[in-house]
């Protein structure tokens, strides 16, 4: 592939991906959190974030992501806690409500989108399927570009 065929892709693709955020938001319509506090609360699971991570991952800065989350504090879904690899940090994490609230809000989120794959042919159905694991190596990879930067720095 040259290298216009490949800009062309990347772009393609990045506008895609801008879309798969509107597409979430529409899954989100009639939750009672909102699809950026539904994303923190996804993230936070398994051991939790540092708020910088947290604000990073949302493409925000850190006061807006600290916003968000003191209102999931607030609302018993998440708690802060020290880092154990380093006192001075505080890391965010889910409470078992916090954990309940994101399965049943994932749970709706994927039977909205199993109506809408029930639509496609099977052939598209499949390149779906054979395109999900060149998605992970593309965000497994800009996740290692993510960290190297943050090393860096």
């Amino acid at each position: 592939m040259d290298e216009n065929e490949l800009a062309d892709l990347a772009e393609r693709f990045r506008s895609m991906l801008r879309l798969a955020v509107f597409v979430s938001r529409r899954l989100d319509g009639d939750l009672e959190l909102s699809t950026t506090q539904l994303s923190i609360l996804t993230m936070c699971g398994e051991g939790g974030l540092r708020m910088g991570v947290i604000a990073e991952n949302l493409g925000v800065r850190v006061p807006s992501a600290t916003e968000q989350v003191s209102r999931l504090e607030r609302a018993g879904l998440l708690e802060r806690r020290a880092d154990p690899k380093d006192a001075r940090a505080v890391v965010v994490s889910r409470t078992p409500a916090g954990d309940q609230a994101a399965a049943e809000a994932n749970r709706r989120r994927t039977g909205r989108m199993v109506d809408v794959l029930e639509t496609l042919e099977p052939a598209e159905l499949e390149a779906l399927r054979t395109a999900l694991p060149v998605m992970d190596r593309i965000n497994e990879r800009l996740h290692t570009i993510s960290n190297r930067k943050e090393r860096i720095a």
